[in-house]
């Protein structure tokens, strides 16, 4: 959607073997590659996630999981922009769709970044996703059963209305900069050409 607005997309997927697979890895590209009739050509960022999911299952309250996952991947995101010239980040977010898609627990992601953030499908529900993705063709690539990070380390009882200050304390006792730093320096780029 934003594509089709002119806009050059760099994908970016986070990758945490062995807890997703080179499979969920190929799928991943493969809705890329789906993707270039609307994008042109696409450089496919791969972000290695498994040390800092790790880190965030060994030292954080387990309700703030996702949120602190998703705080990271805000920031990893932000970086590949900022490397990119990118002016913006953009998400598949849906309001209310999973605990971390609330109006608070958004506002606790987006804290992470300077960047503005699209959303440009907020206010869909999720027969018109389904729909949207069977009309550009990535439907059936899309359900298909391969993990993926958001589902590692799910916590049982996540935190759906998040106070930003709490989130902050969670997150505090790991080295932000550090994770940070080290998966950028591994990311893989792809490139995916027609």
């Amino acid at each position: 959607m934003i594509a089709r607005r002119g806009v050059e997309v760099i994908p970016v997927h986070f990758f945490s073997p062995p807890y997703t697979s080179e499979a969920a890895k190929r799928k991943v590209l493969e809705l890329a590659r789906l993707l270039l009739p609307w994008c042109g050509k696409l450089m496919v960022e791969i972000v290695p996630f498994t040390e800092i999911q790790e880190q965030i299952r060994l030292k954080c309250p387990e309700e703030y999981f996702t949120l602190i996952m998703r705080r990271f991947m805000m920031r990893l995101a932000q970086n590949v922009a900022e490397l990119n010239g990118c002016r913006a980040l953009v998400t598949g977010e849906n309001l209310g769709q999973v605990a971390s898609q609330t109006m608070e627990a958004l506002a606790v992601t987006e804290d992470a970044c300077s960047l503005p953030i699209l959303r440009p499908l907020i206010g869909m529900d999720k027969t018109e996703i389904i729909g949207l993705a069977r009309k550009i063709g990535t439907f059936d690539t899309s359900i298909l059963p391969y993990e993926d990070c958001c589902t590692v380390f799910t916590p049982r009882h996540p935190k759906t209305k998040p106070r930003l200050e709490d989130v902050v304390a969670a997150e505090s006792v790991l080295d932000i900069d550090a994770l940070v730093a080290e998966a950028a320096a591994n990311t893989e780029r792809v490139r995916i050409t027609p």
